[in-house]
């Protein structure tokens, strides 16, 4: 199986905002992360929903979200718009509108490995 992406570019709201809800599904199998979304009362988390619906829609396996984990998720800066409020005496401050892109790869569940099963060792009398 291969690993398959999605991307939200120049999402309007701040990378700092975004990453609090990225860094909650991350690691997540994607069933798990979207039920997660879905009661999260956070405004990033109904693109994040999406854009993990779609990355599992790129992966085009039978069983989807069950069988996929979100292995990575990056959220950098995108587009800075730049505004100006006027201020006393004629002056003006600075306002940034800061914007988000987001980028999630979806792999397959790793296989869980078997528990090693030790044999205790008969004690050597002395």
């Amino acid at each position: 199986m291969a690993t398959a992406t999605a991307s939200l570019q120049n999402y309007r709201q701040s990378p700092r905002k975004v990453r609090l809800v990225a860094d909650l599904v991350r690691g997540k199998t994607a069933e798990h992360a979207l039920a997660l979304l879905s009661a999260l009362p956070k405004r990033a988390a109904e693109p994040m929903a999406k854009l993990i619906q779609s990355a599992v829609a790129n992966a085009g396996i039978e069983g989807g979200a069950r069988n996929l984990v979100i292995s990575t998720i990056e959220v950098n800066s995108g587009v800075v718009f730049r505004r100006s409020m006027p201020r006393a005496r004629g002056r003006a401050s600075a306002i940034r509108k800061k914007s988000s892109k987001i980028t999630l790869t979806v792999g397959p569940k790793a296989p869980k490995k078997a528990a090693k099963t030790s044999v205790a060792q008969p004690e050597e009398d002395k």
